[in-house]
């Protein structure tokens, strides 16, 4: 096998108590990528489509994340990728997560998956680094593996997948704007509360059992974010009009998709998850702003290959 295409799925992170820890990947929005071997030792970007991103490999994430890959693996091989980008950068539904897996993902495929995909894992954080400045998981794991993924330890990876309620949807609105992770994150406090932190270990416990049990109440009294939501929603345009528009139309939870703008809802069956979105669309429409709506079922399987 000389040459894959791949489907590089869209992430929703932090799922409102999860900071840099939880994460769950989308079935309906992703990336394509196809990645190529060649004679030419290295990585080289040779075409992106999309979006205005850079085709140097040390400053491109998905050649970051490839190098870091291949300084782990020796080969005579060189690699060539094309990046399709459908995910907006910015957007905060893994954009720079999408390219960085799918080029560990591919290389490991044409290499003969030397690397588990859980193992692929500690090369694509380095992109998520080169993207924000800080090495997390919870947007690269679920990519991989699919599912949603708590991410137990960063040092060492300690990576746990569970596997999805059959009927539970998410909900993703995107606003058209850019918020990069890295001015979301320059936002955020460096302490916080005993009280707050206590409420937000419970939060994890109680949606990380409600996965596993399929308690789907439980999942919606846990999607609460003590923490980083009070101070990341006020960089996101009709926030709060959202939430409360999310949970009047039958959401389980809501809130910031990672680092944001988009906004997320968790439901309990396609139909509530429809609803909501027509709901949320009206809340942008009547604000005049541009906005792109996804509604998916939980992705079990994570990067695919679409041909080889």
């Amino acid at each position: 096998m000389k040459e894959i295409k791949l489907f590089c799925p869209a992430t929703i992170a932090n799922l409102s108590c999860g900071f840099d820890v939880l994460g769950l990947c989308l079935a309906t929005a992703g990336d394509e990528m196809i990645v190529r071997t060649s004679t030419e030792k290295g990585v080289r970007i040779t075409k992106i489509v999309g979006v205005d991103l850079p085709l140097e490999t040390e400053k491109n994430v998905a050649g970051v994340a490839a190098l870091a890959l291949l300084e782990a693996f020796e080969t005579e091989l060189g690699f060539e990728i094309e990046i399709y980008k459908n995910i907006k950068a910015g957007s905060g539904i893994g954009s720079s997560a999408a390219s960085s897996a799918g080029a560990v993902f591919g290389i490991n495929e044409l290499l003969g998956r030397p690397f588990s995909r859980k193992e692929l894992v500690q090369f694509a954080i380095q992109g998520e680094k080169l993207a924000s400045g800080n090495a997390h998981a919870d947007n690269v794991a679920p990519c991989l593996l699919g599912g949603f993924t708590l991410v137990r330890s960063s040092n060492p990876l300690d990576i746990i997948k569970i596997d999805s309620p059959s009927e539970l949807y998410a909900t993703v609105v995107h606003p058209q704007i850019e918020l990069k992770t890295s001015d979301a994150r320059s936002v955020l406090k460096q302490t916080v509360s005993l009280k707050s932190a206590i409420t937000q270990w419970g939060n994890v416990g109680g949606l990380v059992a409600g996965l596993y049990t399929q308690d789907y109440e439980l999942i919606g009294r846990s999607l609460h974010d003590e923490i980083i939501e009070p101070v990341r929603s006020m960089l996101i345009p009709g926030f709060d009009a959202i939430k409360q528009t999310a949970y009047e139309n039958g959401a389980l939870g809501s809130g910031i998709s990672g680092s944001g703008p988009s906004i997320f809802a968790l439901s309990k069956g396609e139909t509530n998850a429809k609803k909501i979105a027509d709901a949320m669309s009206k809340v942008y429409e009547e604000m005049k702003l541009p906005y792109e709506i996804h509604v998916s079922k939980i992705n079990p399987e994570g990067v695919t290959i679409i041909a080889s």
